[in-house]
């Protein structure tokens, strides 16, 4: 049995399964080159059904997601969707009437599901679906925050854990949560979209002069270089309250919105996000501490955006009573068209439980990339075994160089984790300067992170014992003995977002292991194959476009060594 699940909002994408496995997974916006794609994800349904060998006529169960009034309305007007992409990317010129816009964005905040909402999104799915040529299929409709809680609970290592969603919205909702026991998922707590602590993060991104749904995270960091203060003393202490498993704010999103919008403008930046990420910290552990304390179980699990701020992550993971965590890898809307189909199948069979990797995506055989190699003549290139590419790399990245790292099927979700990578010595300031400044092109204050080996945690970390991290979603102190060893992947405070690298992609492993005979030390900087603005590099084409703009020297690409002649 075929399942199809398909997001077609903010990070649109389409995920396969068949029977009891995850197929294939991947986001719109790596065929489209269109960073958080919103479009319809025809390119990625597409690319799912050809990994399969199938037709869209074998597919006999399709899941979506998100029937509120304003998707449904966007669908209806696929205008509408597009300008407020181009507005929220700021891809226009600042429009005459921004905070307009923004004012009816946040008046709509609380419209959920509404009568006819729901069939006249199933209406306008399945025309879409049927031009694609699928046939006799039956749509299912899942609720959003049902689709986050499904990639966390189907797929934790825990095998009954307490599922916790938090994100901006949807379908009414911003956050929800859930038990995973005996194989049923039973949701027992919703929080209103009204409460969202996650619209109050948005809006703070805004007000910093950055991207919503895009830049939260550079307001974690930047929060990191604001002068310290206690929570009594923070201005917005008052503007979320959490009691027992429910939070309530004080305000609606508009007057909220109105509020900040006053408070940031007698404040530094760095002290407006510090105000605001307290805030978020506070918010999560309060009510991840009682939802705990509450269901009698400290194995938790997460999905939603809000899950990919690793600093609340981390002050969630130091609760005594948490005893294992895990944070679903593709936590924001981009993950729910997995989370669709995996409800779905639930539904249908009962299925509690996937085995889960984060490398479902495309993957190139060596004749298509060495047919895309040939036709570059700026490059030279040679072939080398995998322990071969394995120690090459290694011994460049020591000698102070980085490198861009291509290999077999691409990750699924916002991180780099070893298959569309760029690698490089994690104790080079140097290195991590010309990196920022001449190829990812961002902030200076963004920390790049570190991928070591899951046997240098202990080691090299404040490491508790209650789960590797193999997907770059938690935030960890480095000890201070190591951290001249990891000056190019340490934030200002001492933390990391490492990537832990075990027997999972056993080529990557390899180089971290030569790293570790080279050095001492099993630790490099691991961050996106891409550019600044873009998404993270699909086809060995893509990769090669960025290594000739970036003028970057080296690459290894699914057995080649490649050499670029005009390489900086």
């Amino acid at each position: 049995m075929y399942i199809l699940g398909l997001w077609d909002g903010h990070d649109a994408g389409a995920a396969l399964l068949e029977d009891d496995r995850i197929v294939y997974a991947a986001n719109e916006e790596r065929f489209t080159k269109r960073k958080l794609e919103v479009k319809f994800p025809y390119n990625s349904i597409a690319a799912a059904l050809a990994y399969a060998g199938i037709r869209p006529i074998d597919v006999e169960h399709v899941a979506f997601t998100t029937t509120e009034f304003t998707k449904t309305l966007e669908r209806v007007f696929p205008g509408m969707k597009e300008s407020y992409y181009q507005f929220r990317r700021r891809k226009i010129l600042k429009p005459r009437f921004e905070n307009l816009r923004h004012k009816i964005k946040y008046s709509m905040t609380g419209i959920g599901v509404v009568p006819m909402s729901t069939a006249i999104s199933r209406l306008i799915i399945s025309r879409q679906l049927r031009h694609m040529g699928f046939r006799g299929f039956k749509l299912h409709v899942v609720e959003h925050h049902m689709a986050h809680a499904a990639t966390a609970a189907f797929t934790a290592p825990q095998k009954n854990p307490l599922v916790i969603t938090i994100d901006g919205l949807g379908d009414g909702l911003s956050g929800s949560i859930s038990v995973l026991e005996n194989g049923e998922l039973s949701r027992h707590v919703k929080i209103r979209a009204r409460d969202s602590i996650g619209i109050f993060y948005e809006q703070v991104t805004n007000l910093v002069g950055m991207r919503e749904l895009e830049d939260e995270g550079k307001v974690m960091a930047m929060a990191d270089y604001s002068y310290p203060f206690s929570f009594e003393e923070n201005r917005f202490k008052d503007f979320f309250k959490v009691e027992g498993t429910m939070v309530t704010a004080k305000y609606g999103p508009l007057r909220q919105f109105d509020l900040l919008q006053r408070m940031g403008w007698q404040m530094p930046r760095e002290q407006f996000s510090y105000m605001a990420q307290q805030l978020l910290e506070s918010v999560a552990v309060k009510l991840v501490s009682n939802a705990v304390d509450r269901f009698g179980t400290g194995d938790v699990a997460f999905a939603g955006g809000m899950f990919s701020n690793i600093k609340a992550n981390m002050r969630i993971r130091n609760l005594d009573t948490v005893k294992h965590w895990y944070v679903f890898p593709h936590m924001g809307d981009g993950g729910i068209a997995l989370g669709s189909a995996l409800y779905a199948a639930y539904a249908l069979t009962g299925k509690s439980h996937y085995a889960f990797g984060a490398y479902l995506g495309e993957g190139y055989g060596e004749e298509r990339t060495e047919s895309a190699i040939k036709k570059e003549g700026w490059l030279k290139h040679e072939k080398e075994t995998v322990h071969e590419q394995a120690r090459h790399a290694a011994e460049l990245i020591a000698d102070g160089n980085y490198i861009m790292w291509f290999q077999g099927r691409m990750e699924y979700g916002p991180r780099a984790l070893g298959d569309r990578s760029i690698l490089a010595p994690s104790d080079s300031e140097g290195v991590k300067d010309k990196l920022n400044t001449y190829v990812k092109r961002r902030e200076w204050f963004q920390p790049f992170a570190p991928a070591m080996l899951d046997g240098e945690v202990s080691r090299m970390l404040e490491y508790d014992g209650k789960g590797l991290d193999k997907f770059m979603t938690m935030g960890y102190m480095v000890k201070k003995e190591f951290r001249g060893a990891t000056r190019s992947v340490v934030n200002i405070d001492g933390s990391a977002r490492p990537q832990m690298v075990g027997e999972e992609n056993a080529i990557y492993q390899d180089v971290l292991r030569n790293l570790k005979r080279i050095n001492g030390n099993g630790v490099m900087l691991n961050t996106s194959f891409n550019l600044h603005g873009m998404p993270i590099v699909m086809s060995p084409e893509d990769a090669l476009s960025t290594m000739r703009l970036t003028k970057t020297k080296y690459m290894f690409m699914n057995g080649f060594f490649l050499t670029n002649r005009k390489g900086a």
